[in-house]
């Protein structure tokens, strides 16, 4: 099969939004009430921590990505940095995180749908057939729109993300007029304080409202000026969402009726949070408005997913973890369209009704599972500063040293804070698909010599593993009633910070002599291989 390359089509104006589009979706209208419940009226606090640190691990990559700009970035570094079993991990990670967001944000759309129209649900609440088969629906069409060109996706994604920057600046405006600054003394969450900000980080889904900073990434190559754009586009995302979600945070928090609040914070239970909050307020007029963005926002974010996982299993397949079909471009259209195919059959499957006790705990793992793949960030951009000091930079990062150890600090806490329930099940998922490894490694004598020798590489990471599932039973984020808790909050935390330094050397320390960066790569271009050479340089 003739091998094609991407279309560089992507301006900055679209890279950014398509990292607005992934983190303004379905979250800002369920996520302002559960990080209220857990951390009161300081809730606006942990926004700014996730925002944060998202911006810490999201500089590392912009040096990276702006070097060396590939589809799929975030599965390629790790590889070219460490070899085979980092690359295969946090490949693995990145497939189970990314392929079940496009199934879930499809079932958020058809759960909102439902109250337009009948017979999505049956009568006791289940997803009906027909539920089902509008949920296959939905995610045909986004494969569709992938499907066509990257020129096609890139503009519906605009279009859609502007719309849906419309009805979060509306609901802000609309709830400051309805402000009671009293309510931030209001005391009853659970379980409050700064141990209920740092849960609400991970259990609230702040972090992961987040996490779509990566599309700047991932679409790397299909950016029209990759080592300007992408660094930029990273910045200019974290803090438009960032700044949304602090002031619908905060507004939320004014704009509970103050007799609502009689029974602490932990009493506010809205179905629908901002809607019922309007309704309650006597605007649902309002409220008709915020549902029908219930339908369009978790669409958007859809969309993006089913085309970022496709990139991301590209990656893996170029790789050589998987098979080579995935990694082919077609020539005519410059996308990944195998990959396409396998994406939207793994989303289908998220959707599909599975009913076995450990569902939700594996969604609520594989998503988490995004941070895990964000973590290895850190450390390869500072191998890499060690191993290749000789790479064209466009876009450098000051202060490396304290940065980078600093951002793979935060990502280690979000991990952990995530608590024993989840990360057990996220963990044992990653170190039990060694099995398929050693499957697709076990090639011929040349491959298994290397294996021997890349496992050196990858130790760290697998110890570094283990020390989190550990700390995840003796901590106070266990999240059980089978474990008493050990080391109690905040000293489990400084535990798990100190523990992350350790980790952080140790796995720069152990990466490749010779980084292993395949130049015959889909994001080359005579346009690229000039500006590559001229070694301009860009500032954020």
């Amino acid at each position: 099969m003739e091998q094609g390359k991407f279309r560089r089509k992507l301006s900055l104006l679209d890279l950014t939004l398509l990292g607005v589009g992934s983190m303004v979706g379905s979250g800002w209208l369920f996520a302002s009430q559960a990080a209220v419940k857990m951390a009161g009226g300081i809730a606006w606090i942990p926004w700014l921590f996730g925002a944060l640190a998202v911006m810490l691990i999201g500089l590392v990559y912009g040096e990276m990505a702006a070097a060396i700009p590939r589809a799929g970035g975030f599965v390629r570094y790790p590889d070219y940095t460490h070899g085979s079993l980092v690359g295969y991990l946090i490949g693995f990670a990145s497939m189970m995180a990314y392929s079940s967001v496009a199934g879930v944000e499809s079932e958020a759309v058809r759960s909102y749908a439902s109250s337009y129209i009948p017979g999505l649900d049956t009568a006791d609440g289940n997803v009906s057939i027909w539920g089902n088969l509008f949920q296959i629906a939905l995610l045909v069409l986004f494969f569709l729109i992938n499907y066509w060109s990257v020129q096609v996706f890139g503009k519906i994604n605009t279009i859609v993300t502007i719309l849906k920057f419309v009805v979060p600046l509306l609901t802000i405006i609309i709830l400051l007029f309805n402000f009671h600054p009293s309510n931030f003394t209001v005391t009853g969450a659970s379980p409050g304080g700064i141990h209920g900000a740092m849960q609400g980080l991970t259990a609230g889904g702040l972090v992961f409202a987040f996490l779509g900073f990566r599309q700047a990434v991932d679409f790397g190559a299909e950016a029209r000026n990759p080592q300007r754009d992408i660094p930029r586009a990273i910045v200019f995302a974290v803090l438009l969402s960032a700044a949304i979600y602090v002031l619908l945070q905060i507004v939320f928090i004014g704009a509970v009726p103050h007799s609502m609040l009689s029974g602490g914070w932990n009493a506010i239970s809205f179905k629908s949070p901002f809607a019922n909050l309007m309704e309650t307020l006597g605007l649902g007029w309002f409220a008709v408005i915020i549902f029908a963005d219930a339908i369009l926002s978790p669409s958007g974010t859809g969309n993006i997913y089913l085309a970022g996982t496709a990139r991301t299993l590209f990656a893996w397949a170029r790789n050589g973890y998987f098979y080579s079909v995935i990694g082919k471009i077609d020539v005519r259209t410059g996308l990944p369209r195998g990959a396409l195919w396998l994406t939207l059959l793994l989303s289908i499957v998220w959707t599909l009704p599975f009913r076995f006790s450990m569902w939700s705990g594996l969604v609520n793992a594989v998503t988490s599972a995004t941070v895990m793949t964000y973590m290895i960030g850190p450390v390869g951009v500072a191998a890499l500063r060690r191993t290749a000091p000789d790479l064209v930079r466009p876009y450098k990062l000051k202060g490396l040293g304290v940065i980078a150890p600093a951002a793979f600090i935060c990502a280690t806490w979000i991990i952990y804070w995530a608590g024993w329930q989840t990360d057990s099940l996220l963990i044992g998922f990653t170190l039990a698909s060694l099995i398929l490894y050693f499957a697709f490694m076990d090639r011929d004598s040349e491959t298994r010599n290397r294996m021997r020798t890349e496992w050196k590489s990858g130790i760290w990471l697998i110890v570094y593993y283990l020390f989190v599932g550990v700390m995840s039973i003796l901590g106070s984020f266990t999240n059980t009633k089978v474990y008493s808790i050990v080391i109690p909050n905040p000293w489990d935390t400084i535990v798990v910070g100190l523990g992350a330094i350790v980790f952080y050397y140790w796995g720069v320390a152990s990466a490749l002599r010779v980084p292993r960066i395949v130049e015959e790569d889909e994001a080359e271009s005579e346009e690229e291989s000039r500006y590559v050479a001229s070694g301009d340089s860009v500032n954020v």
